[in-house]
């Protein structure tokens, strides 16, 4: 049963593994994906290059891909990296920017779930309702909106795919397709800031690392990522104060805060 105390207990265990989060990731937001997998309480590594991913991945806990800024020769070092990690056990999260903006991004992100295992696919209600085939519409790397509704598209995106799915919005939705959590918890100035959604996958990668239960992890995640910025919103003038909260606030989070604050529904 996923409650506060389940939550605050699996953020104490990111904090004491400190599991190392690999990134191949967006070049617009890879400093804050770092820093937010810092604060979260785990380690970041950021390499692309085709000659050490495979290598890399063996270190780590968790494998995040985001084709934010997408080029050939990181999808190729995807690829590589993950099917080191399906080798090894280790979970992989992808977050699938921009999925059907333009047929270069929406089919790398059909490559990439054909050719690799992923565990987690983490995208906001255009992206995922790209995926599923019900009639998401992305502009630019922006959801702009979904036809139908938002836990049935969820739930058919992880029955067509066989990931979790952690549809980011107002209210996150997670789902395996038999078991749907969804998450409360968050602040709408987090939509006023470039890179929440990349940031929102590392944390997930770090949750990921200390649990076999990819959807539990990804909707303690999202809860401790959105009550971090719940705190922010509460210290900041503007976005880019807001960023700075966001971050301390993550760091400083206390596990008591987690277990009084998480509002994580199962439907």
């Amino acid at each position: 049963m996923m409650n506060g105390t389940s939550v605050a207990a699996m953020l104490s265990r990111v904090r004491e593994n400190r599991p190392l989060i690999h990134h191949i990731t967006n070049n617009v937001t890879i400093n804050d994906c770092a820093n937010i997998t810092l604060c979260a309480g785990a380690a970041p590594v950021m390499a692309e290059s085709d000659h050490e991913v495979a290598e890399m991945v063996t270190m780590a806990g968790a494998l995040v891909l985001n084709i934010g800024t997408l080029s050939s020769v990181q999808v190729d070092a995807m690829l590589i990296a993950g099917q080191k990690a399906n080798e090894l056990g280790i979970p992989v999260i992808l977050d699938p920017v921009g999925a059907g903006a333009t047929s270069y991004r929406t089919g790398t992100t059909l490559r990439l779930l054909a050719s690799l295992k992923i565990s987690v696919l983490k995208g906001n209600a255009g992206e995922i309702g790209v995926i599923a085939g019900s009639g998401g519409k992305v502009r630019g790397v922006d959801s702009a909106g979904l036809t139908g509704d938002p836990v049935e598209t969820a739930r058919k995106c992880a029955l067509t795919t066989g990931c979790t799915v952690a549809m980011t919005g107002p209210d996150d939705i997670i789902t395996d397709g038999r078991r749907v959590f969804v998450v409360k918890n968050g602040h709408p100035m987090m939509d006023r800031l470039s890179g929440t959604g990349c940031m929102a996958a590392s944390v997930t990668g770090a949750f990921a690392a200390v649990s076999d239960d990819y959807t539990e992890s990804s909707a303690a995640a999202l809860a401790v990522f959105g009550r971090a910025g719940e705190i922010a919103s509460g210290k900041a003038e503007g976005p880019y104060s807001f960023r700075t909260a966001l971050f301390d606030s993550l760091a400083s989070i206390a596990a008591a805060d987690i277990a009084s604050h998480t509002r994580i529904t199962e439907l």
